[in-house]
């Protein structure tokens, strides 16, 4: 898999496949995120490893949380690949309000995971000490976009 093809099915809130209707009962807040690459470089570090470093821009939504609906803000995330093509996927976003409240986040994708997860890290204001987690799967891209389904419990 071309790496570029790769950042943009792990990105973010990352990849996964179809929810379980019991995990969907459970989250309180669910939206999209839409992401559009800027850059990405793939290094060598050694026999079959690879780093992949990226930075993309993003666009957050949400009908169920009005607090996350319209944030836009960056994403930067590295990818190792190791021998056999396990891959850990790991990063954070940066994202502020139409107020200009800042919200940050980390997430990543476990090798062999179906679907990655995100969780509160810091924010200003109406973002700061939030303790917000859950999951996030990719369900479309077309090697530079990508849009994201994302869902968790928001406190």
């Amino acid at each position: 898999m071309k790496a570029s093809t790769f950042v943009c099915w792990a990105v973010s809130t990352v990849a996964g496949v179809a929810c379980h209707q019991s995990a969907i009962a459970a989250d309180n807040c669910r939206g999209w995120d839409i992401n559009v690459t800027l850059s990405s470089e793939t290094f060598e570090l050694g026999k079959d490893h690879t780093l992949t470093v990226f930075r993309q821009t993003s666009a957050l939504t949400s009908e169920t949380t009005p607090l996350y609906d319209q944030l836009i803000g960056e994403c930067t995330g590295s990818m190792l690949t190791m021998p056999g093509g396990a891959t850990r996927v790991v990063g954070y976003c940066l994202r502020r309000d139409k107020d200009g409240d800042t919200a940050s986040i980390e997430w990543g994708l476990e090798p062999g995971a179906a679907r990655g997860y995100w969780k509160s890290t810091a924010g200003t204001g109406k973002f700061a000490n939030r303790t917000d987690k859950g999951w996030g799967e990719m369900v479309r891209s077309d090697g530079k976009i990508e849009m994201y389904k994302w869902g968790g419990t928001c406190k």
